[in-house]
């Protein structure tokens, strides 16, 4: 069996598992679509050019990998609030992977949107994060895009779940 990107650890992700049109779960002009720009820094705000991120809601998925300058994007419509087994109400949100040379294990953590304040106020997942940490899972309004960048360690860093 071949290894997966969780068992090893190098710069394979970029051609190893692109696929095409990879980047937009939707076509930019669907009902809903939204694109999403980010970039992926270490922990000195260096770039990373080769990681690979995933993102997913419902039954819309898209991967796109870091370029040269650690810049992602993707195209994907804007989910909907969703109730959970316990009946919690979640603000509309992306689930979000990041695999990177150097992690051993794929990182998970979520994008939550800038126009949903409210609903973000209530979010179950998004009350156990500390307060002064909430706004790195939170995109920011951009020019024709959210942008949503990602940090790997040090001063805002991302939050990450562990699952």
């Amino acid at each position: 069996m071949a290894p997966t990107p969780s068992q090893t650890v190098g710069p394979f992700f970029g051609f190893g598992l692109p696929f095409e049109g990879g980047s937009d779960a939707v076509p930019a002009a669907a009902t809903g679509a939204i694109r999403i720009e980010g970039q992926v820094l270490d922990g000195s705000g260096e770039a990373v050019p080769d990681a690979l991120l995933e993102v997913w809601a419902g039954d819309d998925f898209a991967r796109s990998r870091t370029d040269a300058e650690g810049a992602f994007q993707f195209v994907i419509r804007k989910p909907v609030a969703n109730l959970d087994a316990e009946g919690g109400m979640h603000a509309p949100h992306l689930e979000v992977t990041v695999f990177a040379r150097g992690l051993l294990r794929h990182l998970v953590t979520r994008l939550y949107f800038p126009d949903e304040a409210a609903a973000n106020e209530n979010d179950p997942t998004l009350q156990l994060v500390d307060a002064e940490r909430r706004g790195t899972l939170i995109a920011k309004p951009g020019r024709g895009a959210l942008r949503f960048d990602v940090r790997l360690q040090g001063e805002g860093e991302t939050v990450f779940f562990a699952l």
